[in-house]
């Protein structure tokens, strides 16, 4: 017996151990390499049959590779085992019943912004968008509001410099349209506004809807007829309508329109402040300094314009007290919708 002879014993015993499948093959491995008349027990017991210079060598590499051997039956022993345990955790029952995906759904906004939309397009209007960084020639000035006009302290502005703001409503998009169209017109400008204010009511950030109709002969009475289409067709056709006497530099004459509180269906409640009312929109005919800023001639075309925003329209449909919840991302509120 010699050094080589050991060293191939070895690696055919490591082959065997690492295409053991059980404890059981390992066991057998054991017995047939390291116990009582294992090849390796063997060669130990042999050495006393050789001379003194062999036995030392011949000793070492046996005593090494009985070693090398236990540890290699221990490790895959250790390796079986664990194997085992992930097997038992992770079996799959296939009598179990499959589990639901989390399905998403639209946020609350983007229901309400798709419903009005749907609304002015089955009117006849037409949707347009625009950019959120504005000048402030189409934000304010062409709008009948210029640098010195009082009602601009009441737009909190986000300015970016003298001539360069984001937008604070949807209008510029009535003044970036009549630039390049002739009437008729009839467009609605959805997106996202900026205002600097933020409470219960009110959100640096919000959504609008702006609409225009531009035509010969539009009178008020169309303007009362498109506006109580859409109330009827967004909270319902016994739900009353109102137009209050207002003001807006881009419109004259100019009309809040309140709906009846659809709270406590108009007999007074906290929300309607015991008046049986609730503002929804802003509207008036198109004010002529606005026509003239476009090249429109006032002497011919007439319009009517009008602008509301998405939370609110979204918080009296859905009793929501808080402006803030539509942007928290609360699972638990967004869930409901």
């Amino acid at each position: 017996m010699t050094v080589e002879d050991i060293k191939n014993l070895e690696t055919a015993a490591l082959r065997e151990i690492r295409g053991a499948r059980s404890p059981e093959d390992l066991e057998r491995l054991r017995v047939s390499y390291l116990g009582r008349k294992g090849a390796l027990t063997g060669i130990l017991r042999s050495l006393g049959k050789l001379d003194p210079e062999m036995r030392r060598n011949v000793g070492q590499e046996a005593n090494r590779a009985k070693e090398a051997l236990e540890a290699a039956l221990d490790q895959a022993l250790s390796a079986l085992k664990t194997a085992a345990r992930l097997a038992e955790t992770t079996t799959v029952d296939v009598t179990l019943p499959g589990r639901r995906l989390p399905r998403g759904r639209l946020h609350p906004l983007n229901r309400i912004m798709a419903e009005v939309c749907d609304i002015f397009l089955h009117l006849g209007f037409e949707a347009v968008e625009g950019p959120e960084v504005e000048l402030d020639w189409y934000n304010f000035e062409a709008l009948n509001l210029p640098p010195d006009h009082p009602a601009r302290d009441m737009q909190d502005t986000f300015y970016f410099n003298d001539k360069v703001l984001l937008r604070t409503h949807t209008s510029p998009m009535q003044i970036r349209t009549m630039e390049v169209r002739q009437p008729p017109v009839r467009i609605i400008a959805p997106g996202k506004v900026y205002r600097r204010d933020s409470d219960i009511t009110h959100s640096p950030m919000f959504h609008q809807v702006e609409g225009l109709l531009v035509d010969k002969g539009v009178t008020f009475a169309d303007l009362k007829g498109v506006l109580t289409a859409f109330v009827h067709q967004m909270f319902g056709p016994e739900v009353g309508v109102r137009f209050r006497p207002s003001y807006f530099p881009f419109t004259e004459p100019s009309a809040e329109v309140d709906i009846e509180c659809v709270m406590c269906g108009g007999h007074g409640c906290r929300v309607c402040q015991a008046t049986g009312w609730l503002e929804v929109l802003g509207s008036g005919m198109v004010h002529p300094a606005v026509f003239e800023a476009v090249g429109y001639d006032p002497e011919i075309y007439t319009g009517f314009a009008f602008g509301l925003g998405i939370e609110r329209i979204a918080m009296l449909k859905y009793g929501v007290d808080d402006i803030r919840l539509f942007f928290d991302n609360d699972l638990r509120f967004l869930r409901q919708f």
